[in-house]
């Protein structure tokens, strides 16, 4: 449990390098930096008038002292013994800081927005060209957090943090630069302390977080016990196991009860140090102060005097809010690291190196091809396959699980570089040819469809994204899908839901059959598209699967055995190896592996 949380920690410290990684996401802001220079123009002139505002407070303040200000060098030109005079100042102080803010924060605020565009675009558009394996080594629900979360925290810092962490070191640096034009002993005894006594309170404070933060997992796994308890009722009362799951809750509940105690005893440590040392220290400076103001020769006039708490009141604030600030641009670092490895990463753009668009007709060749995937060097996937197909032909490709059917589909694809051999389409190698121009000649009809949000027209012209709605139609009737979409009120408009939630498997399968229609490859890719059917549903699909095959070079992964009787060639495969190659009648007549599976299935049936 403790390890991810190092590792957060370890995240939200700047270093060199990940500032050096990140820096590089400015480069998205080159097209708007003129713009942006305006508004970090406006950002210093709103900080520099807001120093104006303590000053001229103190000075209004004290206008009923007849001493002479250490300050009138500075406000030279202007009454500060005449109550109006200071009064119009700050009128005119709070006026242009709103002026001022105003424009700064519309500017930062049009940049950002125009610069998370342009790295959404890019990074999403890195992401779509990711090789399969990327998808293979990063989980989607991390790579849609950087597309989102991370997204957030850089918004925020561009938008907001950023220009205000400055800001508050504007008024740290200008705050310091008055306190020692008022009085530079004063100034010594309040850097001494006061800084010092708000530093210690941040780190409390983010010591007694991280007490509360532990809290919280805690209690997260304490109601995680009670969820999985009470949905699965039935096994813990089937085991006779009530007695463990109590026991379980009880450890979690102590553990939440010892941290909660700590983190109380703590908050009570650092409530009397607010109180006792950092009231202490502030009233420590005002009584300093007040003592430098009396007698027969002062040496602070009363109102550089409240000018001085002004500042110092300023001052406390600013550095109580850099941490947290600090912190939050230390997240965005982190987080700009991350995006920055997406866009940078090499995807299938940058690593195609073939740039041949020639005519697919449908000629496919696999020539000693062997395939291991990268993350598994030491199991060889595919050993030595080679089989040929010519134009309009029907490959089978039977075996057990894990015998390399799916893979030999992935490469079709061109999902993955080979790591032995070569496949030629009508001649030329995979390696030479552009993939984006391969594979639009190619169409893939999965076992487990997902379609995409949105209508039913839509996800059929993902086959054909410029289709016209007769040539939709068209398809849907020839995928024998067209009847059950007549069937809803909406009927082509018809929402499909989340990954095509609101329809039956056999319709999905359908509506994918007619996307592959649409497309009109000269190349098809069916990986059991019937296996997980009824008989009806099975019966529709495989008719639309037939008038989706004619005239096309179709590679068919199948489970079900007689549905490829009519195949031109059938590759029986066991361990990444092609055992048996032939005909349905002629593999039967072998009497080996394939009539074997044959007989096997064929007893299932008759049971």
């Amino acid at each position: 449990m403790l390890r991810p949380k190092k590792t957060k920690e370890k995240r939200e410290k700047l270093s060199k390098s990940s500032i050096k990684k990140a820096k590089k996401i400015f480069s998205f802001l080159k097209p708007y930096s003129a713009i942006f220079i305006i508004g970090w123009v406006f950002l210093i002139l709103s900080s520099l008038i807001g120093l104006a505002f303590p000053l001229l407070m103190g000075q209004l303040l004290g206008t009923g002292s007849s001493q002479e200000s250490a300050l009138s060098s500075v406000l030279e030109g202007m009454s500060i013994s005449d109550v109006d005079s200071v009064a119009i100042g700050l009128f005119i102080v709070f006026a242009a800081q709103a002026l001022f803010g105003f424009f700064r924060i519309i500017i930062f605020t049009y940049v950002t927005e125009n610069t998370l565009r342009d790295i959404k675009q890019v990074a999403f558009g890195r992401l779509l060209y990711m090789p399969m394996n990327f998808f293979n080594q990063n989980k989607v629900g991390e790579l849609t957090s950087r597309m989102s979360a991370d997204i957030e925290k850089i918004q925020g810092v561009l938008s907001t943090t950023i220009a205000e962490f400055f800001r508050q070191i504007i008024i740290i640096v200008g705050g310091i630069v008055f306190l020692v034009l008022i009085s530079w002993k004063l100034a010594l005894i309040m850097l001494g302390t006061l800084p010092v006594m708000i530093i210690i309170a941040v780190v409390f404070g983010r010591f007694i977080r991280k007490l509360s933060k532990q809290a919280q997992d805690e209690s997260a796994k304490s109601n995680a016990t009670i969820e999985e308890s009470l949905m699965g009722i039935s096994n813990v009362k089937s085991f006779t196991n009530e007695v463990f799951m109590l026991n379980k809750y009880k450890k979690a509940i102590n553990t939440i009860k010892a941290l909660q105690i700590r983190s109380g005893l703590w908050r009570g440590v650092f409530a009397s140090f607010i109180i006792f040392c950092l009231f202490g220290a502030i009233v420590f400076i005002i009584w300093q102060g007040l003592l430098m103001t009396q007698g027969p020769n002062p040496e602070l006039a009363e109102k550089d005097f409240f000018s001085f708490i002004m500042f110092t009141i300023m001052m406390g604030a600013s550095l109580g809010s850099i941490a947290d600030m600090y912190s939050n641009i230390a997240k965005a670092v982190g987080a700009s690291e991350q995006l920055m490895k997406i866009i940078e990463t090499e995807n299938e753009s940058d690593l195609n190196i073939g740039t041949a668009k020639p005519d697919i007709s449908g000629r496919v060749a696999f020539n000693n091809v062997s395939f291991h995937y990268p993350q598994r060097e030491d199991v060889q996937v595919l050993k030595s396959i080679s089989f040929e197909s010519e134009s309009n032909q029907t490959i089978a490709l039977v075996g057990a699980s894990g015998a390399g059917k799916s893979t030999i589909a992935s490469l079709l694809l061109n999902y993955y570089p080979l790591t032995g051999g070569a496949i030629y389409f009508d001649g030329i190698s995979n390696k030479d040819i552009d993939t984006e121009h391969l594979r639009a000649h190619m169409a893939f009809v999965p076992q487990e469809v997902i379609l995409f949000s949105g209508t039913i027209k839509e996800n059929i012209a993902f086959g054909k994204t410029n289709a016209t709605e007769e040539e939709i139609i068209s398809a849907a009737k020839k995928a024998n899908a067209f009847e059950f979409i007549q069937s809803f009120p909406n009927q082509l408009e018809t929402e499909v839901g989340d990954r095509g939630i609101q329809l039956s498997g056999g319709q999905k399968q359908r509506i994918a059959i007619a996307r592959a229609i649409l497309k009109d490859p000269k190349i098809l890719i069916l990986d059991e598209a019937t296996s997980a059917l009824d008989s009806e549903s099975e019966q529709l699909v495989q008719n639309a699967l037939e008038t989706l095959m004619e005239g096309r070079t179709s590679f068919v992964i199948a489970h079900r055995l007689s549905t490829i009787k009519k195949a031109s060639a059938i590759l029986v495969m066991e361990n990444g190896k092609i055992m048996e190659q032939g005909k349905h009648e002629e593999l039967i007549a072998l009497n080996g592996r394939y009539a074997n599976l044959v007989s096997l299935q064929g007893i299932k049936n008759e049971s």
